[in-house]
């Protein structure tokens, strides 16, 4: 478990923005599709394959909930994953997971698990009825080519584990990963040095954050509406809401206003890797080849490579 810290109210330490820093646009939004995946869960999938070039090194964003139980217990059965790290991020409810590794346990509202599956794992992930809405998000992050058929691992973050910081306008951010403000967040050393924010903006007040220039940058609304650049330009893309997401272009920082009733999003970038992908379901590699081994391997028994159970909590 990571080590808890209260909140905090601090005075915004960040520099003023300087006269060279540009404001990322909007490049695209997206509206998502809804989709049926593991046993029958119904979700909306905000991006995937077809986006990929685009959103490097980031590859799947799922949004699912529900609160009708039909629609999300019959889970995700046991399935396979080598070549990705996967993040859950549970905003309401409780999913029951446990892997070929020995680990297992309960994501609960407000926790998140970031697993790399590295040369390969064996899992589960099953939601449980939640009274009201069950919600929340699964990213598919990619791993270098290096790393691919490392050991995997995972790190469980309870909710109080997270720093919370609050800005001097009532705004509140959790510190995933990155940093914000001076906190850093407690999920460190992932080769795509992303950074993972969720965000609370108030009515018609305004969020800025330098990002560095060169990272993919999206961000995903959870509540409200916002405008996520200041171009005249984009203006037809720039505005979001909830279950909608933006990618943003390049610059080096972002800017971000919130509508009359407030703002709820989760602002997400990392480094792209510049490889070549091969993705066949739950596995992503660098070729063809690759998968096809890792297809056989399957048949045959011996796609789990490691029998270490690894545990970061």
């Amino acid at each position: 478990m990571g080590e808890q810290i209260r909140p905090v109210t601090r005075k915004f330490i960040e520099p003023p923005p300087s006269t060279s820093s540009i404001v990322r646009p909007v490049a695209r939004k997206f509206e998502g599709a809804e989709t049926l995946e593991g046993a029958g869960v119904r979700l909306r999938r905000m991006f995937s394959g077809n986006e990929v070039p685009l959103l490097d090194p980031f590859l799947l964003l799922d949004n699912f909930g529900s609160s009708n139980p039909a629609d999300y217990l019959a889970g995700f059965p046991w399935h396979p994953h080598r070549g990705i790290e996967t993040v859950t991020y549970m905003l309401n409810g409780e999913v029951a997971h446990e892997d070929s590794l020995g680990n297992g346990g309960r994501i609960g509202s407000g926790d998140v698990q970031w697993m790399s599956a590295g040369s390969g794992i064996l899992h589960q992930e099953m939601p449980q009825r939640t009274e009201g809405q069950l919600a929340g998000f699964q990213l598919w992050v990619n791993l270098p080519r290096r790393l691919k058929m490392e050991v995997p691992a995972y790190r469980g973050l309870r909710a109080n584990g997270i720093p919370v910081v609050k800005t001097p306008d009532g705004g509140v951010v959790k510190v995933v990963a990155g940093t914000f403000d001076g906190v850093k967040g407690p999920v460190r050393e992932i080769p795509v040095d992303p950074t993972y924010l969720d965000v609370t903006v108030p009515k018609e007040s305004e969020f800025s954050l330098p990002v560095p220039a060169g990272q993919t940058v999206f961000a995903q609304t959870v509540d409200g509406t916002g405008r996520f650049d200041a171009h005249p330009t984009t203006r037809g893309l720039s505005t979001a809401s909830a279950g909608e997401a933006v990618l943003f272009g390049e610059g080096d920082r972002v800017q971000i206003q919130a509508g009359g009733e407030g703002l709820r999003f989760l602002l997400v970038a990392g480094r792209p890797l510049h490889e070549p992908v091969a993705w066949y379901g739950p596995i992503v590699m660098n070729t063809q080849s690759e998968i096809l081994e890792a297809a056989r391997e399957l048949q045959r028994g011996t796609f789990i490579r490691s029998p270490r159970v690894v545990r970061e909590e």
